[in-house]
């Protein structure tokens, strides 16, 4: 079974910083896409960024774009999300996701607010 463990969430200032890991347990990433979605009280999950398998290509959602970066350690089968001047509409829960052809797991979900 595919298991994905988010950190790194918590609470921050407007205009802070956050880093988010997403570490896969049992298997490695190394040939899967990830990604980060989050899901806000009330709204529909939303795909923040991604990035492909070689680790060469990526892409955000226009609110992000500029403040957020998502990067992955194939060697530590760990995806990152740094995340830099957090609004207040960035508050949400932030879930990890990886893709491959044969297989797709979520993460639980790490809450994150700027407030």
């Amino acid at each position: 079974q595919l298991q994905l463990v988010e950190s790194g969430g918590g609470l921050v200032q407007p205009g802070g910083s956050l880093r988010l890991s997403c570490a896969a347990s049992g298997f490695s990433l190394r040939y899967y896409a990830v990604g980060w979605f989050r899901q806000a009280p009330g709204k529909e999950r939303e795909k923040v960024s991604c990035i492909n398998s070689h680790g060469d290509s990526t892409e955000s959602a226009d609110s992000v774009k500029g403040r957020f970066t998502i990067s992955r350690d194939d060697a530590k089968s760990t995806v990152y999300l740094q995340m830099n001047s957090l609004k207040p509409e960035d508050t949400a829960v932030y879930y990890c996701w990886c893709s491959a052809s044969y297989s797709s797991s979520w993460g639980q979900g790490t809450q994150v607010t700027a407030s």
